[in-house]
């Protein structure tokens, strides 16, 4: 797996990743099953690894969220965060956020906000940069990424987030923590992709079998925390892919808090859809 070089600081390599996706610009420079959702994290202990591999049918059945993602990336001694804010319908599968690139090294901001549309299949970016213009759209087919859209827009799908936990395997029940008010439960262990995909509901099926073929391994670390519905609260990744010769660490994290707003997405019109070229 590499990626593009596109200005931001050195130590990350450069490449041909994809064409129009995020993590380029920076790394270079559910179908519901109806399983029950535990409704006491004490009680999730007795099975921990069932636990996690339910919390995306009770988001399902949550509806909607608000979400906040944090993406730390590092590469020998140069390291950058993207952060993220919006909103997910988790039964639509759609979602958006708006997505903060580090500043340049003398401080000043050196990107606009990218707004990203995140939709089953697909992720629609305004702002991209690239040569594409501010008032056009990117899309992008998440099947045909390498990661799945796991790691390349700046910000884990928050659905993706979700189903990979279905490949959850020797996970720990590491005890109740508060987190923003809610006691939860926090859960530690592997997710295994393959797996994750093939459990996965259909929308975001694609997107994890290609991320199943695209990282060197197979298993991905995590850090979960279910509150008393067996709502994911918050999950943080840890993906490792090469660059060049060279391992690139990504730490993903993704909150979910205020369940029940509205979250409306509109997708842009066609026209406004941009066809160009994307600088690299």
């Amino acid at each position: 797996m590499v990626v593009q070089r596109y200005g931001l600081p050195q130590g990350f390599g450069s490449g041909a990743f994809a064409a129009a996706v995020l993590v380029g610009s920076l790394v270079g420079t559910a179908a519901v099953t109806g399983c029950a959702a535990p409704q006491d994290p004490k009680a999730a202990a007795a099975d921990p690894a069932l636990a996690v591999r339910n919390a995306a049918d009770a988001l399902a059945r949550a509806g909607t969220s608000k979400a906040s993602t944090s993406m730390e990336m590092a590469a020998g001694g140069t390291r950058v965060t993207i952060r993220g804010e919006g909103g997910y319908d988790f039964r639509r599968r759609t979602g958006r956020l708006q997505v903060l690139l580090p500043k340049d090294p003398a401080g000043a901001s050196e990107h606009r906000p990218i707004t990203e549309l995140l939709t089953p299949g697909a992720l629609y970016m305004k702002n991209r940069g690239a040569g594409v213009p501010a008032d056009k759209w990117v899309r992008v087919d998440t099947t045909t990424l390498d990661d799945g859209n796991l790691v390349t827009n700046g910000a884990t799908d928050p659905a993706a987030a979700a189903e990979l936990l279905r490949g959850a395997r020797e996970v720990t029940y590491l005890g109740e923590v508060d987190l923003a008010g809610v006691r939860v439960g926090h859960y530690r262990g592997v997710a295994d992709i393959a797996h994750a995909a093939r459990a996965a509901s259909p929308q975001v099926r694609g997107a994890l079998a290609a991320a199943a073929k695209g990282f060197a391994k197979d298993t991905v670390p995590f850090d979960a925390y279910l509150d008393g519905e067996g709502r994911l609260r918050k999950v943080r990744h840890q993906f490792s892919f090469s660059n060049q010769g060279r391992t690139v660490a990504v730490a993903s994290t993704t909150l979910l808090y205020g369940f029940g707003v509205p979250v409306e997405v509109t997708l842009p019109d066609r026209r406004d859809i941009y066809a160009g070229k994307i600088e690299a």
